[in-house]
């Protein structure tokens, strides 16, 4: 039985596996109504990130989306990027337009919190699937409105993966650790899909196969993209192929029956000395802490690369 459409904000910076994340949400009108999509810096420098998110939406033939971008930078940090991941541009694989749909004029944290504000309470979702500097200067600024927000449904952290850009730490959380302690702790439900599931989440050569057959523009832009980190991850891990990490927060929205997890107390360390940024996931439930977030454990990576694919195919 289908629900309403669920109204979400995707927080991004894109990233190839974060374009394929809004490209699954605009390949999904039934389920979802992306209101707006926030953009970050992260992966890349905020320019590159708003610049990335306009590709990704005309990509899909989408230049009405409305596109804000954000905060330049950590709360308390100096921003570190990932181009060493992602490439220069942040979407590097193929060469794709510059984008001639509008960049919106209001501020990306202004449009959270009025968008929050205008919505009935509890209807909106967000899906931040970057640093959470964003959401955290929302949160901050407009106290008022985090009661509003239905679920935050979250790419960071890692428990047993540890870390995926310093031993202990995943990269989204450790670029802004202070933003992702206010975030965490404020309350709001939390589902975090964390390295433990979207290590999951593998490219082998028969998935990029697979979206290099769709037809249209689509499917050759999401394998050229995959090809690209995916030689950079395959060296790292020595795995089959590389994690689609940011999709599996829109496929939870989709089929939340692909994933798996526990509710616990989940806290962000912002003073260690080796381990900043690190996700503290009291998985065997050993802190006594009360839980905060739905910490995701295990994924159906075959039910998600399925979904994936025949979503994609529709664009």
């Amino acid at each position: 039985m289908a629900e309403a459409r669920r109204k979400i904000i995707i927080d991004t910076d894109p990233g190839q596996d974060d374009a394929v994340a809004i490209l699954l949400a605009l390949a999904s009108p039934e389920e979802i109504d992306l209101l707006g999509i926030t953009c970050v810096a992260g992966n890349v420098p905020l320019a590159l990130t708003a610049r990335n998110a306009r590709v990704v939406c005309e990509l899909a033939g989408r230049g009405d989306v409305k596109v804000f971008a954000g905060c330049d930078r950590p709360l308390q940090r100096p921003l570190v990027t990932a181009e060493h991941v992602h490439g220069k541009t942040g979407l590097d694989g193929i060469d794709l337009p510059d984008p001639v749909m509008p960049l919106q004029d209001a501020h990306a944290v202004d449009f959270i919190i009025e968008t929050l504000r205008a919505e009935p309470p509890g209807s909106v979702t967000l899906v931040p699937i970057g640093p959470l500097t964003n959401i955290a200067t929302a949160f901050a600024r407009a106290p008022d409105m985090v009661g509003r927000v239905a679920e935050i449904v979250l790419m960071g952290g890692a428990y047993f993966e540890v870390g995926n850009i310093t031993p202990a730490a995943e990269f989204n959380i450790y670029v802004d650790p202070e933003a992702a302690a206010a975030v965490f702790g404020a309350g709001v439900p939390l589902v975090v899909m964390p390295l433990d599931v979207t290590h999951k989440a593998l490219t082998t050569r028969p998935r990029v196969e697979a979206f290099r057959a769709l037809p249209g523009r689509l499917g050759p832009a999401v394998a050229a993209w995959t090809d690209f980190f995916e030689r950079f991850d395959k060296e790292k891990y020595g795995s089959a192929g590389a994690p689609l990490h940011d999709p599996c927060t829109v496929a939870y929205l989709l089929r939340p029956d692909l994933f798996t997890g526990r509710h616990i107390n989940v806290e962000i360390e912002t003073e260690g000395r080796f381990t900043l940024g690190m996700t503290v996931a009291d998985w065997w439930r050993v802190s006594g802490r009360a839980p905060n977030a739905t910490f995701m454990g295990d994924m159906d990576a075959e039910g998600f690369f399925t979904l994936l694919t025949q979503r994609l195919a529709r664009l």
